[in-house]
């Protein structure tokens, strides 16, 4: 299992998942209509690392973090 965070305003709780790899979560998460357009945005880390990596694989206990771009000032 791996445990899923979405930060800033997506505003979704955290979701274990069976999954093996990135492309597997993205095809599972891009079930959730209301992710369709943060998916398409946003950055990937995987245990605090930013990975461009789809076919990366997920380890049992892996933390993987959705996150949107933001805007400072």
């Amino acid at each position: 299992m791996v445990i899923v965070e979405f930060l800033g305003p997506i505003n979704k709780e955290p979701i274990e998942l069976d999954v093996k790899s990135l492309k597997e979560l993205a095809d599972v998460l891009k079930q959730d209509e209301s992710l369709k357009d943060w998916l398409r945005n946003s950055a990937i880390a995987v245990n605090d690392e930013i990975v461009n990596d789809i076919d990366l694989k997920l380890n049992d206990g892996d933390k993987i973090s959705i996150l949107p771009p933001v805007c400072g000032g």
